[in-house]
Order: C-alpha cells, then sequence, then structure tokens
C-alpha cells in the first residue's frame, strides 16, 4: 500500500486551472481499483492520496499521469507502507 503527498509548488491559481483534470485522473483511477481515499491537506497547501499498487514501479506510472504532475504543479513524496492493523469497515478498500 501507498500514500502520495502532494505538495503544491505553484500558486492556488495555478492549481485551480488543471483540477477538473486532476479529479478526472482520480475518478479514472477510483474506476481501476488503484485509489482507496484522496483529499486535499488542511490548509489547502496540497494533496494525499493512499493507493493500491504493487511495486513502486506501479505507483511512478500511475502518477506519471497526473495532470498536477505532468504539468509541474505538485511535488509527490510517496510512502509504502503494510498495513498490519485496520477496522474491518476499511478491509474490502485494502482487499478489495
Amino acid at each position: 500500500m501507498f500514500i502520495a503527498i502532494l505538495t503544491y509548488k505553484k500558486p492556488l491559481s495555478e492549481v485551480d486551472r488543471f483540477l477538473a483534470a486532476h479529479r478526472e485522473y482520480l475518478a479514472k483511477h477510483y474506476a481501476a481499483g488503484n485509489f482507496i481515499a484522496s483529499g486535499p491537506q488542511n490548509p489547502r497547501v496540497g494533496g494525499v492520496i493512499m493507493m493500491k499498487a504493487y511495486s513502486r514501479k506501479e505507483v511512478d506510472a500511475i502518477i506519471a499521469e497526473d495532470p498536477f504532475y505532468i504539468n509541474g504543479i505538485a511535488d509527490y513524496q510517496i510512502v509504502e507502507f503494510t498495513p498490519t492493523m485496520f477496522s474491518d469497515s476499511s478491509l474490502n478498500a485494502i482487499l478489495g
């Protein structure tokens, strides 16, 4: 399992120009089963995406499709982790 932590490196006016395309990208990967949860950070300095992937190489390929990545809107910190505890209600999201 991976978490992508996005940090905006452009002003919010520039972020907003690509927000609709970014949301389409998110929807595509939710439909494909790659993404579990996502949303903006508070304060709005970036975002977070929790994803299910088999390798860092797969994560890098998925991130490479993000309009925020393509257009230099955000930097990405990728954290890989192995869930060892979780709520019963999240089991389907993790194993799904």
